[in-house]
């Protein structure tokens, strides 16, 4: 009886350091995809640079492609967020924030 409280015990114990590890794995990795407005501010100020550069070398075709396809990202996101129980100015903040948030990487 007593090895097999005993071995109850070192599985617990296993079971709780493998749950904390995989909190920390995760709390390391959502602070590292982090990102604020101000992030999705510089992402959206890039894309606009990109756009015009675009715009001044191959003309309007390309820069109406990539403006559409970053529009239907936001429309998806913003869809996938609304369906998800975000409501008005959060929904749109939180879709943004999913479209330019990659700003926090230059």
């Amino acid at each position: 009886m007593e090895r097999s409280s005993e071995r109850e015990n070192i599985e617990s114990a296993a079971r709780a350091r493998y749950n904390r590890d995989i909190q920390q794995e995760r709390h390391a990795l959502r602070e590292a995809l982090r990102s604020d407005l101000p992030d999705a501010h510089m992402g959206l100020g890039v894309t606009v640079i990109v756009l015009i550069v675009v715009a001044t070398f191959s003309g309007p075709r390309w820069t109406l492609i990539i403006a559409g396809a970053l529009s239907a990202w936001f429309l998806l996101a913003l869809a996938v967020i609304h369906i998800g129980s975000g409501r008005g100015r959060d929904a749109v903040r939180r879709a943004y924030l999913a479209t330019f948030g990659w700003g926090n990487w230059i």
